[in-house]
């Protein structure tokens, strides 16, 4: 119903960004009403495309995850902050020491990672420790450009939000003297390489998300107009999530 409103409001509508992880599901649990509303939007004239700042899995494994959700989506709708991350070292043609959970390693096979000349961080809870912080703060001494997926501060999980890898990028900027390349939302050469392919211009496109700055901010940055989904706690001893207020 929400999404038919606002295309009513938009006749110009050619493509919407869909957030995947906080808007339609967390972690293993689908949002209640997402699949139905997903559903609704498919039956719209326009394309479709999934932005997820998510690295704590393959692409593969994503959508893996969202099918058995219930969850209609191919896996060429995906576009993901771990894609960005690798274009951009290719790009540079760079060897990156990879501090990325071990579930997102696929989308990096075939790059090449031995004596790395830069620093790449995502969310990496296993990786966050002493040693590792301080090899990738010695490469960036020497040289080796800091590349964050993104800088998001927390992540929500069942039990509540959970510290992203913004803390993290930030610690190695500080100790460093330097600035990341961020390369995830809500930078806007994502959301402009998102819509790549989609022949819709940023004005013509929408995003919805549940993240008032990476994902309505980003969007309205690059030429967008944002929605934001709030998909929050219903009381203290209640962990489910739903759909409640829509802001643009």
């Amino acid at each position: 119903m929400f999404f038919r409103r606002r295309m009513a409001a938009r006749r110009a509508l050619k493509a919407v960004l869909v957030d995947l992880s906080g808007t339609l599901h967390i972690e293993d649990s689908a949002v209640p009403g997402a699949q139905e509303a997903l559903k609704r939007l498919r039956s719209a004239p326009v394309t479709i495309r999934f932005v997820t700042n998510t690295t704590k899995e393959c692409k593969r494994d994503l959508l893996e995850r969202l099918t058995k959700l219930g969850f209609d989506i191919a896996e060429n709708e995906i576009f993901t902050s771990l894609t960005a991350a690798r274009n951009l070292l290719e790009q540079r043609k760079v060897r990156p020491l990879l501090l990325v959970d071990d579930k997102a390693l696929p989308d990096f096979t075939g790059m090449a990672t031995d004596d790395p000349n830069a620093v790449v961080v995502g969310l990496a809870p296993e990786h966050f420790h002493y040693e590792m912080m301080n090899r990738a703060f010695r490469l960036i001494l020497d040289g080796a450009p800091l590349i964050a997926i993104h800088k998001a501060r927390y992540f929500k999980k069942k039990d509540g939000l959970a510290l992203g890898p913004g803390p993290f990028v930030a610690g190695l900027e500080y100790a460093t003297d330097t600035k990341a390349t961020v390369v995830g939302k809500p930078e806007k050469t994502f959301f402009l390489e998102a819509l790549r392919g989609t022949d819709c211009a940023p004005e013509e496109a929408i995003m919805i998300g549940d993240d008032c700055r990476d994902d309505v901010g980003g969007a309205q940055n690059a030429g967008m107009r944002g929605i934001l989904v709030r998909t929050e706690p219903r009381r203290e001893d209640d962990n489910s999530y739903h759909f409640t207020n829509l802001h643009h």
